[in-house]
């Protein structure tokens, strides 16, 4: 949903210094800004919204120097939620984008500019969502109907429900800013010292109830998508009961924006930018190209993330890391995951090997999602070729052999799915959408309620709804007909030894415990590399202890493969009561200083 008409396109455009300066995000004036009487028409008013909504692709103006590092607003959230979890290793080369390296060793601190990049960017989000709101009120010449200013008012609680929720993830102890906080006002110094888990929850209530189901727009936010917000939001707060009502309805009833019943797809038509909006998206951030924006509508978030060579040749970052391959590594007699031994051993691989040196690729029964997640020697890269190991990461000593494959466009669909945009990397915008809830999320949501809330045979019978999606073998990587010209499609010989079961009464046979790892072991397989880890992982410990427990085993083994000399965690570890949540920036606590004492409050131990 980046064009409507061309007069929405001009207001947009006039709204591009909305927001944030580099100084504080809400006690400067905003420059360039067009007036409250221009904009209190309807059209005005879908000028601001649309404003709002394109802060959901990450890239802000206001950032310093955004321009050049739009990986750090990704709405992928791929450095935050995947590389400073389990998943996946920074890449490239360890000095460079060192920022990522600290985050990853977690040793980063409140000075680290990404950090006040992402804060500036979802306040940003925020600030353009209270605009529309103080701006509906304004409008007296009759063009908005009582009925559209609801939805128009029902859209902008979404969004600013939406990135308020990123911000608590990220940085748990933030500020709640309302449309009452203006700089006018002088109210602009909102502490971060109260939850903000309620009014979350009362933006998005606003929303599921004055939203309709449909859209005329799959980019908009309907009822469904608001209802999915609202368990999530609830699942942060531990209110399974909650979230398990409004989970229940969804699967039953929702429905897209495009008004497509919810069901799964091929896995891989998540990631394919010809078949996104499915009946599978429950809200995603809408990217495009050639539109006539030099390439700033399309996904640039993700500009580092393909091999340094082949696709895009840009940059070999966010590589896969050996923990994650061999979470893929099933069981040979049920095809069931191996939960407790998974990382005894690693899954064959090319590491320490040239890619002319002979390889084979393992024989081990692995699940079939691992192919559609992760590029690796010997196996079909899309329609690319078969992926040649050495020669497509920068550095196989410090990344791995690894490559990430979800947010890759297909050869075939280059020339319409990816836009330069006049940027210094081939292809770096493409149309591929990001995913922020689909709909296996909810299925596997609805899973963890079941489990605790005791109904242990409900939520296997939701893990076996994406379990029997892995196993169709039309929906596995095949082998090429010719290794040698993949223009000539597929054969129906699977890449590997694909083998996937289904639990066969486990859930309640094992027991609570169980279940409730099956189900963080499912969502850890069906959504790697989308960056939802550190924020699931986040969200299971609530002070156990259980994510410095994984995160801390992840390290020492990553540490200790063979010719795998992963520098940048050398003595790292995750220090529990601290790493679980972000620090504040440190120049958004200078900011906030009023009377010589800042009203943001550092996070513990930092």
């Amino acid at each position: 949903m980046t064009r409507i008409h061309k007069l929405l396109l001009c207001i947009a455009a006039a709204l591009i210094g909305i927001g944030v300066s580099c100084k504080h995000y809400l006690v400067v004036p905003p420059t360039g800004v067009l007036s409250n009487t221009v904009l209190a028409t309807k059209a005005g008013v879908d000028g601001l919204l649309i404003g709002a909504y394109s802060i959901l692709r990450g890239y802000n103006p206001a950032v310093p120097n955004s321009g050049g590092r739009e990986w750090t607003q990704a709405p992928s959230n791929w450095i935050y939620g995947s590389v400073v979890a389990d998943e996946a290793h920074k890449g490239s080369t360890s000095d460079d984008q060192a920022e990522i390296a600290s985050m990853e060793s977690y040793n980063t601190t409140p000075v680290n500019p990404y950090l006040n990049d992402k804060w500036v960017s979802l306040y940003a989000g925020v600030q353009r969502a209270n605009d529309v709101l103080r701006e509906i009120p304004l409008v007296k010449d009759g063009s908005l109907s009582t009925d559209q200013a609801n939805q128009v008012t029902a859209e902008a609680r979404f969004l600013r429900g939406f990135f308020h929720l990123e911000a608590a993830k990220m940085f748990k102890n933030v500020p709640y800013v309302d449309e009452k906080i203006t700089y006018s006002a002088g109210n602009g110094n909102v502490s971060n010292t109260e939850s903000i888990w309620p009014k979350i929850e009362a933006d998005f209530q606003i929303a599921v109830s004055l939203l309709p189901s449909t859209q005329p727009q799959p980019g908009r936010v309907n009822a469904w998508a608001a209802k999915a917000f609202l368990a999530k939001t609830f699942l942060f707060e531990h209110k399974y009961t909650d979230a398990n009502a409004l989970l229940k309805d969804i699967i039953a009833n929702g429905e897209t924006s495009n008004g497509q019943q919810y069901a799964l797809v091929h896995y891989a038509d998540n990631f394919n930018p010809s078949t996104k909006n499915s009946s599978e998206s429950v809200f995603a951030v809408q990217f495009s190209v050639h539109d006539g924006a030099n390439g700033l509508d399309g996904n640039s978030g993700d500009i580092l993330n393909f091999p340094a060579g082949g696709p895009a040749t840009c940059c070999g970052f966010f590589q896969p890391s050996f923990t994650f391959v061999n979470a893929f590594k099933t069981d040979p007699a049920t095809g069931l995951p191996l939960f407790d031994h998974y990382n005894d051993a690693d899954l064959k691989n090319d590491q320490g090997l040239v890619s002319s040196d002979p390889f084979t690729p393992a024989t081990d029964p692995v699940d079939p999602r691992l192919d559609w997640s992760v590029g690796r020697r010997g196996i079909p890269y899309l329609d690319w070729g078969v992926h040649p190991g050495k020669s497509y990461v920068t550095t196989q000593d410090q990344g791995g052999p690894y490559s990430p494959i979800k947010n890759v466009y297909y050869m075939a669909q280059q020339t319409t799915t990816s836009d330069n945009g006049g940027g210094w990397a081939p292809g770096q915008a493409t149309s591929n959408n990001y995913n922020v809830i689909r709909f296996a999320d909810v299925l596997l949501w609805a899973a963890e309620c079941e489990v605790e809330v005791g109904t242990l045979s409900q939520a296997e019978a939701y893990v076996n709804m994406l379990r029997s999606r892995a196993a169709d073998p039309t929906g596995w990587v095949h082998t090429y007909i010719d290794n040698n010209d993949p223009t000539k499609g597929f054969t129906t010989t699977p890449a590997a030894n694909y083998k996937v079961g289904l639990y066969t009464g486990q859930f309640a046979s094992n027991g609570q415990a169980y279940a409730r790892e099956a189900v963080r072991f499912e969502r850890r397989l069906e959504l790697g590399m989308e960056g939802h880890r550190f924020f699931d992982l986040q969200r299971y410990d609530n002070g156990t202890g259980y994510m410095g427990d994984i995160l801390n085993a992840y390290i020492q083994h990553e540490s200790n493969v063979p010719n795998f000399n992963p520098v940048i965690l050398k003595g790292a570890t995750f220090k529990k009561g601290k790493t679980e949540i972000y620090p504040i920036p440190q120049n958004q606590i200078d900011l906030s200083v009023v009377s010589g004492k800042p009203v943001l409050i550092q996070n513990p131990n930092y």
